[in-house]
């Protein structure tokens, strides 16, 4: 046989194509072996051009090799001499993973034996084209010509491409003749009209890692049916990777006889800390992906490790997950698998693909850690051996169990059982070896029948030893999807980071504000439902997204425009005192809710002789472009329909204004509107108000290069600003912990878990405008 490069060039390959395939040993050994085989069935010189092309598609396509003899054949004889009958043929073999193969069946889904003569294209194209000639006669060449192909390749499925291309350009040639100038002109863009206030565009821009996307669906609609091209319940088979053993199908048809071939997928996460906005996605895609296409979500509570698991992480979890909107099908945990799983180690051991191994932990770490020298003990010590360790015999650290795989990362024999003598939460003290999240996951994928193991980009290692240990047990084996996981800049979500600022009491604890777990998230005023918007946004995608906080806080303030009632706040609270008024005076002022739809409800403030305004709201002296208050500028009153003009500046011992009087009419009666009208209260409530800004002055505090000392040097000594003293309308009195306001001019708030009955305390959730300072 002639040497790789004269071979594949023989068959119709560039000489390029051909070093660029050497360079792939898999792809140019199947190649190389294709190519003989089709020799050996034809003479040399029959392999041409056309049909090395479509052994060279087939092979660099195939994804099970045990298939390449059959389709070798099928291309040397000729039955399959397309592309189009490649592709078929490709997604049948997929289909139809073990032998026997029905030819029969082969033949008549990849058109074997299906000849398309010209008068057949002639026609069809004649019937697509009276179909569409009034609209093509108007817009001439340039109607969508790919709808003229798409109809008439419909009928005629196994036509040539290109005959049916040259047929249609010949007949709309005929039909329109030559193209003229005003054919070749540009067409003229149409402007799209812009969105009423308050309401979204259908489609809106996102940048994601520098790259635009265009995301105008719900999640819902990126979630259903075929739009992630994912496999359908029980075709675990045909998914790229999935592993067949003898066996496969029988569970699979065993599988779908449990599940009713429904959309199963699981929650699973550890409960050893608290849920951040990176789980928000992974929640609403395991939850959503179910939803959207009528299956169920288990949230499955991976409690293998007893040491850092608490019960108050189980009870947030849960809360988070109900308050995204999402009711899982049942809620599970790995611990109500422990004999089963014990049993199936059991059993994985006396098949030879598991051993007990007594290198220590540190011995494991590293790159490049030395093989276990009891790899190959008998099967009856091991079994011994792992017996004494669930008995207690082994001290932590002595013994571990070990399964004979290697992961795509190149880890080898990754661990399945350790010892731990920790009391577990729901088990106590049943037992002292506990399972790896490698051993422990996809065994309860299985058990609990999941259909799609949804899960980040970097478990994309374990894949393969996920397949491999639920075929090295016989047992059903799910389908692992990964998905990119959602960072945040200026940020920490790191636990173990967390539980650094907590303990160095840089923030109170998990809820503080300025984090973004999402309890911080619910505290500060986040409502759900932005936080759901922002994941949809995002999009399912499978590259990892890197977003900026103020995208976030951009979906926080579309829904909140929409539900929080605006009421007046006074943060630094300046004494005026109207003289015009008579002591006592009270009146009724009506306040609309939300004032761009004034059905939707109102409340009542008192207004007497005595307000409170904004210090910022009054300069002594006037400058440029100051709309506000002055001595020489009346001033609006939001709501009240009076107008105020300075009588009086009253100042305290340091010289500071302690207090205004002023003169207040109508705004009916004044000759001039005034430049602004501003908010104010009067007979308010005291309360304390606090502002958030970035927790970190750095985009990526734990990036060295950014950081050099660490994020714990990073800290935004500016993240947090306690008003004490603030004063609000009394129509929040009866606010609950977490309802949400509008502070009119001032920003969007919520009630904080700290207020009393004495005393409510506010969470400042996002200004009314972006900071162009955070871009």
């Amino acid at each position: 046989m002639a040497d790789p490069l004269t071979l594949f060039t023989s068959v119709g390959l560039s000489e390029q194509k051909a070093k660029e395939t050497l360079k792939n040993d898999a792809l140019s050994s199947a190649l190389t072996e294709a190519i003989a085989k089709a020799q050996q069935e034809l003479r040399p010189s029959d392999v041409d051009k056309a049909m090395g092309t479509l052994l060279y598609t087939m092979v660099s396509r195939l994804r099970d090799p045990k298939r390449l003899g059959f389709l070798t054949d099928q291309i040397a004889q000729r039955k399959i001499s397309t592309e189009l009958q490649l592709a078929a043929a490709l997604e049948f073999v997929k289909g139809h993973p073990q032998d026997p193969i029905n030819q029969k069946e082969f033949d008549s889904l990849c058109g074997v034996g299906v000849v398309i003569t010209p008068e057949q294209i002639e026609d069809k194209v004649e019937q697509v084209i009276k179909k569409h000639k009034d609209q093509l006669l108007q817009e001439r060449y340039r109607f969508n010509m790919g709808l003229l192909m798409g109809e008439a390749r419909g009928g005629l499925m196994w036509a040539d491409g290109k005959m049916i291309k040259n047929e249609v350009d010949l007949q709309v040639l005929q039909l329109l003749g030559a193209k003229t100038e005003a054919d070749l002109e540009k067409k003229p863009k149409v402007q799209k009209a812009k969105a009423p206030a308050g309401e979204v565009s259908v489609k809106e821009e996102l940048t994601v890692n520098g790259e635009l996307k265009i995301e105008g669906r719900s999640l819902m609609d990126q979630l259903r049916g075929a739009a992630l091209n994912f496999h359908k319940p029980g075709e675990n088979y045909k998914t790229e990777g999935y592993v067949v053993t003898p066996k496969t199908m029988d569970l699979l048809k065993e599988h779908v006889k449990v599940t009713g071939g429904q959309i199963r997928t699981r929650f699973p996460p550890e409960p050893n800390g608290i849920l951040h906005i990176g789980h928000a996605k992974a929640i609403n895609f395991n939850f959503g992906y179910a939803k959207a296409n009528d299956g169920i979500c288990f949230l499955r509570y991976d409690d293998t490790n007893p040491e850092k698991e608490e019960e108050k992480y189980f009870t947030a979890i849960k809360d988070m997950v109900e308050w995204l909107g999402y009711k899982p099908y049942a809620i599970t945990h790995a611990s109500d698998n422990f004999q089963k799983l014990y049993d199936l180690a059991v059993e994985l051991i006396r098949r030879g693909h598991a051993y007990v191994c007594h290198q220590r932990g540190e011995e494991l770490k590293g790159h490049n850690p030395p093989p276990s020298p009891w790899r190959e003990r008998p099967v009856e010590e091991s079994l011994v051996l792992f017996d004494r360790m669930r008995r207690g015999v082994f001290a932590e650290g002595e013994a571990t169990v070990r399964m004979k795989t290697v992961m795509e990362d190149g880890k080898l024999d990754p661990v399945a059982y350790r010892i731990k003598y920790t009391t577990h939460h729901r088990t106590g003290d049943t037992w002292c070896i506990y399972p790896t999240y490698d051993y422990t996951h996809c065994l309860c994928d299985s058990i609990e029948n999941i259909t799609h193991s949804l899960c980040t980009k970097e478990f994309q290692a374990r894949r393969s030893s996920y397949f491999w240990l639920c075929n090295a047990l016989d047992v059903y084996c799910p389908v692992q999807w990964e998905y990119g996981r959602l960072n945040l800049t200026y940020t920490v979500v790191s636990k173990r980071k967390i539980i650094k600022l907590v303990e160095t009491r840089i923030v109170r604890d998990w809820d503080d504000p300025r984090l973004f777990t999402l309890t911080a998230l619910r505290r500060r005023g986040f409502p759900s439902e932005a936080i759901n918007n922002f994941c949809a946004k995002v999009g399912v995608t499978v590259a990892q997204a890197t977003m900026e906080p103020h995208m976030l806080e951009a979906c926080v303030r579309d829904v909140l425009n929409d539900h929080a009632p605006r009421v007046m706040a006074v943060l630094e609270p300046l004494k005026v005192t109207i003289t015009n008024l008579p002591e006592g005076t009270r009146n009724d002022v009506r306040v609309p809710d939300f004032p761009a739809n004034e059905f939707m409800g109102s409340h009542v403030v008192p207004f007497t002789r005595t307000i409170f305004m904004e210090q910022s709201d009054f300069r002594e002296e006037m400058e440029k472009g100051y709309k506000r208050l002055t001595p020489n500028q009346p001033v609006g009153l939001r709501h009240a329909g009076y107008v105020i003009t300075v009588q009086k500046v009253i100042k305290d011992a340091h010289g500071k204004v302690a207090e205004l009087e002023v003169h207040c009419c109508s705004s009916h009666e004044v000759a001039e509107k005034p430049k602004a009208f501003i908010h104010w209260v009067s007979e308010p409530k005291k309360c304390e108000v606090r502002l958030y800004e970035r927790l970190f002055l750095h985009k990526n505090p734990e990036d060295p290069s950014e950081v050099p000392g660490g994020f714990l040097s990073d800290i935004n000594p500016n993240s947090l600003q306690v008003i004490d003293s603030a004063l609000v309308d009394c129509s929040v009195s009866k606010a609950k912990v977490f309802d949400k306001f509008q502070f009119e001019r001032v920003g969007y708030f919520a009630v904080d878990p700290d207020s009393t009955e004495d005393k409510l305390v506010f969470n400042r959730t996002v200004t009314l405008k972006e900071d162009p300072g955070k871009m």
